[in-house]
């Protein structure tokens, strides 16, 4: 560094060594080519598990979205349909959720400064606590960082070693590890089969310890709503705590987009209802409603809580914009249905396998064209890409071997002409690539 330094003012190694710097260590600063560089043997292994991803067509790079979050945006320099997105209803730019979030900065600064629990709890982050709470019609709410630390603090932190966790098969990532951190024994019942969870909970009614069931509202990888009434049942019979992840759920299902909860009319039968800010709600977070007595809990003892400085005011006041919208504009949760129920019948009738052959069918704007073979959904995608159309493809160990998919995912703010030209264009390369059978010549 100290050479390079010197190169671009121009001066002499001399020079630099006279003001204080030292060559004999100068060299470990020097700027080097990647191609230069000994790959450590400490990490060969994720070296060879990324040979192995390649050796599999499920390799990937991140693409580079260069504007807004829109239907009609540009990833990589390429004008796409966006058809990959959760925002579902529009809102990461909505006009009025970017005032909001300028004034907020303008007021009070771009960060918070610090953790929840030391100096970083603002008055507008009590607030949208508070503002979540009225929404969900529970009597507190806590907000966290994302979704995964919303699902993942909340498990680890109520439950311990002595407990038992009794958890949906295909359950979010999230859930999972918040399950193994909190060292609790893990039950796993069948997808959806209320049947099998009570044999569970019969087989561990004896046990003690807490005993919590949890499910996700929607299932993010096909679409399928959790069968949150069936459960909620199940643990009000058998004392066990009720939880549900409401991600894919929140602003899409109940009303104003109130989640799973209120689609079922399950109000005060739900202990724990976990949601994210940064999906249909446009912005950044996760939280956790429920009773007042959980929410204190999980200020003393959820570790991402504790342990994580808190959201910018930027953030948490488009936060509350967005619920502002949510109550004020149904029709556009009613625009996002009628765009789905267009888009998976026109997908139904070319052909394709949305769910419900060897996958579980959607219920929901979540629209997966399942493929099989891993491969050749990592080639569908960028196909798609390449003819303008954003889809990505997910393998596994996203989803089980097998089971690979393009992951569609319809927007309220989606035109019909839009969705034309994607299915359009859906529909072509498919039959190129052998994915759907082309049209028989009379």
């Amino acid at each position: 560094m100290v050479r390079r330094t010197a190169a671009i003012r121009g001066e002499s190694l001399g020079s630099v060594t006279a003001r204080g710097g030292d060559w004999r260590y100068s060299r470990l600063f020097e700027v080097k080519a990647m191609s230069q560089l000994t790959t450590r043997p400490q990490l060969a292994h994720l070296t060879a598990s990324l040979d192995e991803l390649r050796a599999k067509g499920t390799y990937f790079k991140l693409r580079i979205l260069d504007d807004q979050q829109a239907p009609i945006c540009h990833y990589d320099g390429r004008k796409v349909i966006n058809l990959a997105s959760n925002n579902y209803l529009g809102l990461a730019n909505d006009p009025r959720l970017i005032e909001a979030a300028l004034a907020a900065t303008r007021k009070f600064g771009v960060g918070s400064g610090a953790v929840r629990t030391i100096a970083g709890t603002m008055r507008i982050h009590m607030d949208l606590e508070e503002k979540i709470a009225r929404f969900k019609n529970v009597e507190a709410c806590v907000v966290f960082q994302s979704g995964f630390t919303a699902n993942a603090g909340a498990v680890s932190s109520i439950l311990g070693k002595d407990d038992f966790i009794l958890s949906d098969e295909l359950n979010h990532a999230s859930i999972i590890d918040g399950a193994r951190l909190s060292r609790a024994k893990i039950k796993v019942f069948r997808h959806k089969d209320a049947a099998h969870c009570e044999e569970l909970l019969k087989e561990i009614a004896n046990e003690p310890g807490h005993k919590l069931v949890i499910t996700d509202g929607v299932f993010s990888m096909d679409g399928d709503i959790g069968i949150v009434d069936k459960l909620a049942a199940l643990a009000e019979k058998y004392g066990a705590i009720m939880m549900v992840d409401d991600a894919h759920a929140s602003g899409v299902l109940g009303r104003n987009g109130r989640g799973s909860v209120d689609h079922f009319g399950l109000h005060g039968k739900v202990d724990v209802q976990v949601g994210t800010l940064s999906k249909a709600i446009g912005c950044l977070g996760g939280y956790v409603c429920g009773s007042r007595d959980l929410i204190d809990y999980l200020y003393h003892r959820a570790r991402p809580f504790l342990f994580s400085t808190s959201h910018p005011p930027a953030v948490a006041a488009a936060c509350m914009a967005a619920i502002d919208i949510l109550e004020a504009e149904p029709e556009r949760i009613e625009r996002l249905w009628s765009n789905a129920r267009y888009f998976q019948g026109e997908l139904k009738r070319a052909g394709f396998n949305v769910g419900g052959v060897t996958t579980p069918a959607s219920e929901t704007p979540i629209t997966p064209i399942i493929i099989g073979d891993g491969r050749a959904t990592m080639e569908f995608s960028r196909a798609l890409f390449d003819e303008g159309v954003m889809g990505t493809g997910i393998a596994f160990p996203t989803v089980p071997e097998g089971n690979a998919r393009v992951r569609l995912i319809l927007t309220s703010e989606h035109t019909k002409a839009q969705l034309d030209q994607a299915l359009e264009t859906l529909e072509r390369v498919a039959k190129r690539m052998g994915i759907l059978e082309p049209a028989r010549k009379e």
